[in-house]
Order: C-alpha cells, then structure tokens, then sequence
C-alpha cells in the first residue's frame, strides 16, 4: 500500500511533552471542512497562533513530512500518531491506545475504513470526531487513487 513508506522513524513520544487537544466544537467543525478542502479555513488555521497545529495537520494528512517533523517537534505527537494511524501504522496505533488517546485511537481507524471505529466515535457522542475521520478518509482515499492512477504516472 502506498502510505506504508519505509523511513526512518524518529521517537519522540519521550522528548517532548505532549500539548493538551482540547478545542470547542466549531473548531472541530471547521477543522474537518478544512480538511475537506476548505482553503480559507486552512489559511485561517496556519494563521491562527491557537489553532496552527491543525492547519500543520492538514498538510500532514497531505503527506508533507516538514508538516510531520513540526508536529513531533513542538508538542503533538499524539496528532501524528492519528494520522500514521490512518495509514496503517500498528506502532501508532498502538501507542495512542497505551497512552490513553482513546478517540484519536478510533479517529484513525474510522479514517483508515473501519466501520466499527466510525461507530464508537458517534455512540460516544465525538461527531466532530466522527466528521473529521471521514473527511480524513476521503482525502485518504483520493491520495491513493492519484498515486495508483496509471495515467498520472511521470507528471
């Protein structure tokens, strides 16, 4: 599968102290829309001094690895951890479940298709949970058909 690059792993989990997730609904909602494809809403994330990890997030998702290096470097790990989830990483999966990441745990595995995930997320009322794993799916999923597109090849 694509996102299944081999690379160089850097653990940082010990370094660096994790930053506390904790966003108001509309955050959570604009967070998805942007995620989504929202462009204003990405800009007004990057530009934000409150909310810049979730706008880094999104071209993390995006598959830019200085987006991930930020990510690791100043505080949210636990962010990465989701998104290399969604990819599949077990390791990922497996430390959000060790340190208590919970619905960024079911996040992951809704965004990576699991059904099961998707409905622990809405019977635990985490909608904007739910919302931002499926919008985190379908950019997913669109990067993987243009990778596996033939006739995109050499552009």
């Amino acid at each position: 599968m694509f996102f299944n690059r081999k690379k160089k792993k850097k653990d940082i989990s010990g370094v660096v102290k994790l930053k506390p997730l904790k966003y108001p609904s509309k955050i959570l909602v604009g967070w998805a829309e942007a995620i989504g494809g929202n462009k204003d809403l990405r800009d007004w994330f990057m530009e934000s001094e409150e909310y810049k990890e979730l706008g880094i997030a999104i071209y993390a998702i995006l598959l830019k690895d200085d987006a991930r290096d930020w990510l690791g470097e100043n505080g949210y790990a636990h962010l990465l951890a989701m998104i290399n989830g969604v990819e599949g990483n077990q390791e990922a999966l497996h430390w959000l479940e060790k340190n208590n990441f919970h619905v960024l745990k079911h996040v992951a595995l809704a965004g990576d298709g699991q059904e099961e995930s998707l409905q622990w997320l809405l019977k635990n009322n985490h909608k904007e949970f739910a919302m931002i794993s499926q919008k985190i799916k379908k950019v997913k999923d669109e990067i993987e058909d243009e990778h596996n597109d033939v006739h995109k090849f050499g552009r």
